[in-house]
């Protein structure tokens, strides 16, 4: 019952809308000025890391979004006045061992993806790592991305699904709301430009992905352990000059970006998987009723709490 645990706040129409209208302001307002600027957003990037230097531009692209981190959750407690472990779990408390997991099992994962790659086409890639400058990316990004990957957690599958759900007294429509725009966040990632409109299918691909696991669990801590781990073994793994991410990484990737199969192997094949090993472990049933099926009603549910709580 995740996302009847937003009958826990002040509802309120306005209070769902203001976070999500605002970060969706920031993110139509910045692909407008990406796709007419006059100057070449390779050019620019280029220019602005030559001034201040890879681990500030880091600080600079991600900064935003761990500001949002906290935004969001400031927002929720204060004026929707939710307690953060509502809008985390339909759990008493936030399950720790989820989230880590999550993260080690795709971490791990993606790691090896990486590696293998690099072993199997050793000419796409460049050697690129400096301790020193390696060690202060390392404490940034362990500490930043979290926050980064959390913030877009909590503000889609979080508060949005929440809202959307108790709004359409269903699940089906959160699921594909949510999922849709967390992908659409993404068209203005410089990838989108070097590899076209088909990484769509990627970005919202991985928004069903983590939208679902939300709903199966009835919790985020699954979606928030991965969706850190990609990002982290992202930004100190591989990057490349043509992506959102562009770190002191331990090897760089040199090759041509292409749309290939790399794009949909994980939302076809990868997912899928992951999604049976996480069944497994949690023993989720019922798909089709969690996925798609009816939300309870405010008067109910909290009657039902009500009643645990007294047990």
């Amino acid at each position: 019952m995740f996302i009847e645990q937003g009958y826990k706040g002040n509802l309120g129409l306005w209070k769902y809308w203001v976070p999500i209208l605002g970060f969706s302001a920031m993110m139509v307002a910045n692909y407008i000025m990406t796709i007419n600027s006059p100057v070449d957003t390779d050019v620019m990037m280029k220019s602005i890391i030559d001034k201040i230097g890879l681990n500030a531009f880091f600080i600079l692209a991600i900064g935003p979004l761990v500001a949002g981190f906290f935004i969001i959750l400031g927002w929720v407690y204060l004026v929707h006045g939710q307690s953060i472990t509502s809008l985390t779990t339909s759990r008493k408390k936030v399950d720790w061992k989820r989230i880590l997991f999550a993260f080690s099992l795709w971490g791990g994962i993606t790691a090896v993806m990486m590696l293998a790659d690099i072993m199997l086409s050793p000419e796409d890639y460049v050697f690129n790592f400096k301790p020193i400058p390696f060690l202060v990316l390392f404490v940034m990004a362990v500490v930043l991305v979290p926050l980064q990957t959390s913030f877009e957690e909590y503000m889609f599958r979080g508060h949005l699904m929440q809202g959307l759900g108790i709004m359409a007294k269903n699940r089906w429509v959160p699921l594909i709301v949510t999922s849709v725009l967390f992908g659409v966040m993404h068209a203005a990632n410089p990838e989108v430009g070097k590899i076209g409109y088909g990484i769509m299918v990627f970005y919202i691909g991985t928004g069903f992905f983590l939208g679902i696991l939300t709903l199966m669990d009835e919790g985020l801590e699954l979606a928030i352990g991965f969706h850190a781990a990609n990002n982290l073994t992202a930004a100190l793994l591989v990057t490349a000059d043509w992506t959102a991410f562009q770190t002191n990484s331990i090897y760089k990737d040199v090759s041509q970006p292409t749309l290939g199969w790399d794009i949909f192997i994980p939302v076809l094949v990868i997912y899928p998987i992951l999604l049976l090993i996480f069944s497994k472990k949690y023993g989720w049933t019922n798909w089709k009723e969690r996925l798609t099926g009816k939300v309870m009603d405010k008067e109910i549910f909290l009657a039902q709490n009500t009643e645990e709580a007294h047990v």
